[in-house]
């Protein structure tokens, strides 16, 4: 049978992309790459202002003795202060409790009984998309267990994957509940628009009525993708001889009170939760201003989700009896670090491309340079619209810092925008818009090493490629869907938040 276009296209990326070297040793060739380049473009020493502080921004050359300096002191810290490393090896200990007493896997089993197969890919979607109000815990948690639960079903396991990942990543601004990201970018977009308006206040909740529906599009987006594109292009999955493919058998009575158990756990905690949060002196919240969003809660989610699945783990295994003796805990937790040997050489040489780029100044040029040149250009409204949601995207494939990026787009785009009469929070809605869905094929977000591992699980073969060829689709559906809406959003003048509206009438 003929393949049609898209799918030579696909296979095509595929190819390409594993033709590259393994990501450890293209990190470090990238590390390399930075180190002419700094010295390169300070050579050349071109003029760039930051646009807040007026400041002369030039590039550090690292070939050069402070360079060598920063390289032979900061290795260490580069690589044990990368946030991803930290985050990933917390919480899995605690996953690694609650896989080793089989709690994952029998509210796994129950999951697919309960739920209809032909409803599991919007789940899995949904599920990611909420997952981000927990911070990064999604590509830890949701992205491994959606793989299994599609082999549970008789699933290809890279279509679930893929379905949570881009969930997880792509639909990162998307939410039900506000998360960590609002109240970050609101206060860089709140001083940005002082430029314009001394008086401008932006509210982290500012975006929350778009970010609402987006949760059910990207959701429903999701699942089209995985269901009519990714599913038919893998076919059926044939496992290893080797690979122990789960079967989904009807619980029995020790599991169920294992389950049981578990349950009881999780009511006691959300109990404690509650009792820390409610009150307005709760002690989960902020000590100085009481609030929910900047608190210790907030902040501390991977050691909650580590306490949450290592307490849930042991209860279980105390009554499906799958624990007996301590040192099985130790052991599920020391399992679930063996998985994690490539990933841990991988995010060394990446914390070092990423240390490197930082201190060169690199990519700051790159993002000022871009940003001027598009705000040069006088487009009309819409085409203007979609260039800068597509320069965030592109901007995304090498910075991928939400906030970083954005610390340096707002102070130029929202005064621009707020004197074409488009609000701060317009602007930062796009941008956000931009900034997510390139997240699931930007080889630089700081899990896209993980998620190769995960897929190479199943597919041993797998490297970049595999990973871009399965979420580029996710990435142009995501995109088209979002302007789309928010281009209706616009045509209906609707509010984005909580008073915050589409135009600015400050210069009316």
């Amino acid at each position: 049978m003929k393949k049609g276009f898209f799918e030579r296209f696909l296979n095509t990326v595929e190819r390409a992309g594993n033709a590259l070297p393994h990501p450890a040793i293209l990190f470090a060739s990238f590390a390399l790459l930075v180190l002419f380049v700094s010295w390169l473009v300070s050579y050349l020493d071109p003029i760039v202002l930051h646009p807040s502080t007026g400041e002369s921004i030039k590039a550090v050359n690292l070939i050069s003795q402070e360079g060598l300096h920063l390289i032979l002191t900061k290795t260490v810290t580069n690589f044990t202060n990368f946030a991803p490393l930290g985050t990933v090896l917390v919480a899995l200990l605690g996953v690694g409790i609650a896989e080793r007493s089989g709690l994952i896997g029998t509210a796994l089993r129950q999951v697919v009984i309960m739920a209809p197969t032909r409803i599991l890919s919007f789940v899995i979607v949904f599920a990611g998309v909420i997952s981000n109000t927990a911070s990064e815990v999604g590509y830890v948690l949701l992205v491994p267990l959606a793989a299994t639960m599609f082999v549970a079903a008789g699933r290809h396991p890279l279509a679930g994957l893929a379905a949570a990942f881009a969930g997880v990543s792509g639909g990162y601004s998307a939410n039900l509940l506000l998360g960590t990201i609002d109240p970050l970018l609101a206060g860089l977009s709140e001083e940005a628009a002082h430029i314009i308006d001394v008086d401008y206040i932006v509210s982290p909740a500012c975006n929350y009525y778009f970010m609402f529906v987006s949760t059910f599009l990207i959701a429903g987006l999701g699942t089209l993708v995985t269901e009519r594109i990714i599913i038919p292009r893998l076919g059926l999955y044939v496992a290893a001889e080797t690979e122990e493919i789960p079967t989904i058998e009807r619980l029995t009575a020790l599991e169920k009170r294992g389950l049981w158990y578990a349950l009881g756990v999780t009511i006691a905690m959300s109990i404690l939760i509650l009792w820390g949060i409610l009150p307005e002196n709760g002690i989960l919240r902020d000590a100085s201003t009481g609030s929910i969003l900047k608190s210790p809660l907030m902040q501390g989610i991977v050691t909650i989700i580590f306490v949450f699945f290592g307490l849930t783990g042991i209860a279980y295994g105390l009554g499906a009896k799958t624990f007996t003796k301590s040192d099985e805990v130790i052991a599920g937790m020391s399992k679930s670090m063996e998985t994690l040997g490539s990933y841990i050489v991988l995010v060394f040489f990446a914390a070092q491309f990423v240390a490197y780029f930082s201190w060169s100044n690199i990519g700051l040029i790159f993002a000022l340079k871009g940003a001027a040149f598009l705000q040069s250009i006088n487009l009309s409204t819409v085409p203007l619209v979609i260039c800068f949601v597509l320069l965030a995207a592109v901007i995304n494939l090498v910075m991928g810092s939400a906030s970083a990026k954005w610390a340096i787009m707002a102070p130029v785009f929202i005064p621009m925008l707020m004197m074409l009469g488009y609000s701060p929070e317009f602007t930062q809605l796009a941008y956000r818009i931009g900034d997510s869905v390139s997240n699931i094929i930007s080889p630089m977000m700081s899990y896209f090493a993980l998620i190769v591992a995960f897929i190479a699980k199943y597919d041993k073969k797998a490297g970049i490629g595999t990973v871009v060829s399965l979420m580029l689709p996710y990435s142009f559906v995501f995109l088209i869907g979002w302007l789309v809406l928010l281009f209706l959003w616009i045509w209906m003048g609707l509010p984005i938040g909580p008073g915050a509206e589409i135009y600015y009438k400050g210069l009316v």
